[in-house]
């Protein structure tokens, strides 16, 4: 037994954290071992006292006792994959016995707190963080039955990562779960870190511009998605869930609108599929009908957009590609910089940026118009993943409306809606309503 210790000791003990100490429980002599970084050692030897009080000088007994609160273990291996998972290790020299049992963790964890991208101006404000076991509770109080499953699966080989699977039972396709299942188990010894390294394991395609999953903070969300027979994924560090698969339908409906009126709910969702439609279109239909396509325009419109022009030395498309560009840097500066001074630099650099540009005569005022329009309308689509989907797929229509005018864009719709027609999950189709196995 002291041999082990002293192995496991030159293993680990060059880290300050890991802690030691030799503990009497009656008249057997332990050895605690664990990393304090994760363990509150105090706590948990009250903890362990309180546990064996009653037991006075009875060996058995208080082995018995260690027994029922933790696991033996055996091997150099397993010992110390514990340790830096976080359980205590009860080192008893003199019966050869090693067991591991559960502390008191130190609280390492973030608080139940308000969703920060899942913006809910009316419904639950509870939002998952970073701990796995948290994130599921969570959910059990949203969906109290005995139909949520829930499977739990260890990845890695020198650092464990865990991931849960979670879905109901009587509404869930048993195809999906079977896919889902066995992807999951045939890649436990990948080490997952990233949602990317998730869609790898799943094999599920990698170079998609729509991504497989939907992502959500909020349990409410969630309980919805499951009602309607998908699976969840909860990865242990990551604070959202991971829905599989993502629909069409999932950029313009979410659970939270239900807590309006019925009319109310409509109108909304038909905002975002206006705002989706105007996000693809208003830029390539600007460049289609002031360079390719002008006489189009009623002859007043014409001129009025002539004059706004008057003096920019670049085409059309260059003029709306450069400030496409600078939107986008507005757009990541605003997600990079810290809260306190993120929206008050970007709007003041947007601002002062376009009302120079037009000054300087390098872009119309009709185009500050026309973009800051088709930025806010991405902004309305759910989901940030989902967003910047549409504000990828209007270059296509921005350089086929260069080309070939009004034709280019309704081109340019074609070969969207053909993209996302060919798209699957698992085999589920991305324009499914509620995310059925397709037939055969």
């Amino acid at each position: 037994m002291k041999s082990l210790l002293s192995e496991i000791n030159k293993s680990i003990g060059k880290n300050d954290d890991l802690y030691k100490w030799s503990q009497d429980f009656g008249n057997i002599q332990v050895v605690l071992v664990g990393l304090s970084s994760l363990i509150d050692f105090p706590k948990t030897i009250q903890l362990l006292e309180g546990q064996i009080q009653t037991v006075r000088h009875s060996s058995e007994v208080i082995v018995q006792q260690l027994h029922k609160i933790g696991k033996v273990k055996s091997e150099k291996k397993e010992i110390i994959e514990a340790i830096f998972e976080g359980e205590l290790i009860i080192f008893i020299d003199e019966l050869g016995l090693v067991i591991s049992i559960d502390p008191v963790p130190k609280t390492l964890n973030r608080s139940i707190e308000s969703p920060s991208s899942d913006n809910n101006i009316q419904g639950p404000l509870s939002a998952f963080n970073e701990d796995l076991s948290t994130n599921i509770g969570l959910l059990r109080k949203e969906f109290s039955s005995v139909e949520l499953q829930v499977s739990s699966y260890t990845f890695g080989n020198s650092q464990k990562k865990g991931l849960s699977l979670l879905y109901c039972k009587d509404q869930v396709n048993n195809k999906l779960v079977e896919n889902v299942t066995k992807q999951v188990e045939s890649n436990l010894d990948k080490m997952l870190y990233t949602i990317q390294d998730v869609t790898k394991m799943l094999g599920l395609p990698k170079y998609s511009l729509i991504s497989s999953f939907n992502t959500t903070e909020s349990p409410q969300e969630v309980y919805s998605n499951l009602v309607k027979g998908r699976v969840v994924l909860f990865l242990d560090r990551l604070p959202y869930a991971l829905i599989l698969p993502s629909t069409l339908w999932d950029m313009f409906a979410i659970r939270n609108d239900e807590n309006y009126s019925f009319v109310i709910m409509i109108a909304l969702r038909l905002l975002r599929v206006i705002g989706a439609i105007t996000a693809l279109v208003l830029p390539g239909l600007y460049v289609a009908l002031v360079a390719v396509n002008p006489e189009m325009l009623r002859i007043e419109l014409a001129l009025s957009v002539a004059k706004t022009r008057e003096g920019v030395p670049y085409p059309a498309f260059v003029e709306v590609i450069l400030m496409l560009v600078i939107l986008e840097l507005i757009i990541e500066a605003s997600v990079r910089l810290p809260k306190s001074i993120g929206p008050t630099v970007t709007m003041v650099g947007g601002i002062v940026l376009g009302q120079a540009a037009v000054d300087a005569r390098l872009v119309s005022n009709l185009l500050i118009i026309i973009l800051a329009a088709s930025t806010i309308a991405s902004s309305t689509i759910v989901g940030f993943q989902n967003s910047f989907t549409i504000r990828i797929f209007k270059y296509n229509t921005l350089v086929l409306a260069s080309i070939f005018g009004v034709l280019g864009v309704f081109t340019g719709l074609f070969l969207v809606c053909a993209y996302i027609a060919s798209k699957t999950t698992l085999g589920i189709p991305y324009l499914s309503v509620k995310g059925e196995m397709k037939s055969g």
